[in-house]
C-alpha cells in the first residue's frame, strides 16, 4: 500500500516531538509519505477521561526521566523545557494556515517549533514565539498574524481534533500506518516492520 501514514501529535509532546525526528526518514525508505496532523493533547485527554502522565505524582519523576533517557537512546537533542506542558493552539493552527499554502513550509514550521521548545526552551505558547518561527521558516508573519485573529483557523483545529478522536486517536503521537494503530515514539520499530513485511 502507498497510502501516507498519519502522524497526529501535539507540540508539546516529548514523545511527539522524538517521534517527528525520525518519522519522515522512516517512511521515506518504503516510498510513503507522513501526513502531519497536529492537535491538542487537552482535548483528547478530556474526551477520552486521560490525564497527562507529569500531573500524576506518582508517575511524574519517572516520565521526566524516560523523555530524556529516550531522546539519549535515539540520539536526538533534548533539553526538559519549562514551563512544560504548554498551550500550543497558536502553532497549531499556524500549522494548518502554512500547510494550505505550501507543505515543505508547514514541515519546516513544524520542526522548528518542536526544536524551539524542546531543544532552546522557547515559549512556543505565544503567538509572538509562534510568528517569529514562522518567518524564520519563510513565512509571511504579518498575513499567518492577521489569519490567527480569523475564527477559519479556530474552527480548522477543533474539526482536526474532532476528526482524530473519530479516528481512535487518544494521545501523541498517535501513527495509523493502513489502519494500524501505533502509539509513542517507542513504536517506531514496529512500524518499521509493519513497512517491511506488510503487517504483522
Amino acid at each position: 500500500m502507498t497510502a501516507p501514514l498519519e502522524f497526529y501529535f501535539d507540540f508539546s509532546s516529548p514523545y511527539g516531538y522524538l517521534a517527528s525526528e525520525r518519522i519522515d526518514a522512516l517512511a521515506a525508505r518504503f516510498g510513503r509519505k507522513v501526513r502531519w496532523r497536529p492537535i491538542l493533547l487537552g482535548v483528547l485527554l478530556r474526551e477520552t477521561g486521560g490525564t497527562p502522565p507529569t500531573q500524576v505524582p506518582a508517575k511524574r519523576s519517572y516520565f521526566l526521566c524516560d523523555f530524556a533517557r529516550s531522546a539519549r537512546f535515539m540520539d536526538i537533542p533534548y533539553a526538559q523545557p519549562q514551563p512544560f506542558p504548554v498551550a500550543t493552539q497558536h502553532a497549531a493552527r499556524a500549522y494548518y494556515w502554512l500547510l494550505d499554502q505550501d507543505h515543505a513550509l508547514a514541515r519546516r514550521f513544524a520542526h522548528a517549533v518542536f526544536r524551539a521548545y524542546f531543544v532552546d526552551g522557547q515559549d512556543i505558547s505565544t503567538s509572538e514565539c509562534v510568528l517569529a518561527l514562522a518567518a524564520q521558516a519563510g513565512a509571511e508573519p504579518a498575513a499567518l498574524a492577521a489569519a490567527l485573529l480569523e475564527p477559519v483557523l479556530k474552527e480548522r483545529l477543533k474539526t482536526e481534533c474532532a476528526t482524530a478522536l473519530v479516528k481512535g486517536v487518544f494521545g501523541s503521537p498517535h501513527i495509523i500506518i493502513d489502519g494500524e494503530h501505533f502509539f509513542g515514539a517507542d513504536r517506531l520499530p514496529q512500524i518499521e516492520r509493519w513497512l517491511v513485511s506488510g503487517g504483522f
